[in-house]
């Protein structure tokens, strides 16, 4: 009787156990949702229709088509969906010089409470330096804290597996080839964060990590797409430079990845914007005038533009680079 008394009582204090063990779990998972730094590897759960779009990618790169899943490294955020707005930035490593935290302080200070609520910004670590991946999250994890809990920010890492071997040769300054693979690299770059991002809102604004956005920039954003007569626009560009501020309706970002996965190793990225216009625009023995007089009815450009480039120290190492945009 005084044995199965005492087995009770142990069966009872170790109930209590695993019941506060549960509990300090679950409060744990809780706190700790800041701070998620998760590997993604063969769960997606929710992620399923993300990693759909990165199928395509196994059409351009046969060593893509046994690597199983393609998702990002990293993920950190709660993998907002269903807003309007999706806004991209890519971001590597260049040496002691880093505008991204004023780019990011720029871009979500000069948002309303209902606008920052009704999009998400993703930031893509597009760098093999993990001692630059971890200072992204640093940054981003203290300054950022608010954006990062509610939802409206969120950090990927690009899986090194995803790039072709021609860019894992390791570079040096005297590399005569070293500006081509920055250049091919860049496309992939944004190609990834596209698919990654096109899931997620309505409209796609592609930006970079270093320009600074004007005052009011997001209502003027959605001031002008609510309200354009035109329902057939090709994209719509709030800065002529480059490929910053060039908004995409999302259901086109498909299209615009397989064109520019087509030819990323012939062209920059604007460049071969313009490009996929003629090829879908533009029809066989029209004259240039019509085609032209076309595009600005669906290449639309707003101004005066919506953000500036400010950086000097470019994304390829050693370069500099002063552009300006003009309508600023």
């Amino acid at each position: 009787m005084l044995r199965l008394k005492n087995k009770t009582e142990r069966n009872r204090q170790e109930l209590i156990k695993a019941l506060s063990k549960m509990k300090y779990e679950m409060t744990q998972r809780k706190n700790m949702s800041i701070n998620l730094v998760e590997k993604k590897i063969n769960t997606l759960g929710k992620s399923e229709t993300a990693f759909n779009t990165f199928e395509i990618l196994k059409f351009f790169f046969p060593h893509l088509r046994k690597a199983g899943r393609i998702y990002p490294d990293v993920i950190i955020g709660k993998e907002k969906t269903g807003v309007s707005f999706a806004l991209g930035i890519s971001t590597v490593n260049r040496g002691n010089q880093s505008y991204l935290k004023q780019t990011l302080n720029s871009i979500v200070s000069r948002m309303t409470p209902s606008e920052e609520k009704d999009s998400v910004v993703i930031v893509s670590v597009a760098d093999r330096n993990e001692d630059y991946l971890k200072s992204v999250v640093d940054m981003i994890t203290k300054r950022f804290k608010r954006q990062l809990r509610s939802g409206s920010l969120e950090i990927i890492s690009i899986p090194a597996f995803f790039y072709p071997n021609i860019l894992h040769i390791k570079q040096s300054m005297e590399d005569s080839g070293r500006s081509e693979r920055w250049r091919i690299k860049q496309v992939l770059d944004f190609c990834f964060l596209m698919l990654y991002a096109q899931p997620k809102a309505m409209y796609y604004l592609q930006l970079e990590d270093d320009i600074i956005a004007k005052k009011t920039y997001f209502t003027k954003i959605t001031d002008f797409v609510h309200n354009i007569t035109s329902k057939n626009w090709f994209y719509i560009e709030f800065s002529i430079l480059g490929f910053i501020g060039k908004l995409f309706k999302s259901e086109d970002l498909t299209d615009f990845v397989r064109f520019f996965l087509m030819f990323y190793k012939d062209k920059p990225i604007d460049l071969l914007l313009g490009d996929i216009f003629q090829v879908k625009m533009c029809n066989p023995g029209e004259t240039p005038e019509k085609c032209a007089e076309r595009n600005k009815q669906i290449r639309i450009q707003y101004k005066p533009s919506l953000f500036q480039h400010v950086g000097i120290e470019s994304s390829l190492p050693g370069e500099e680079q002063y552009s300006k945009d003009i309508y600023y």
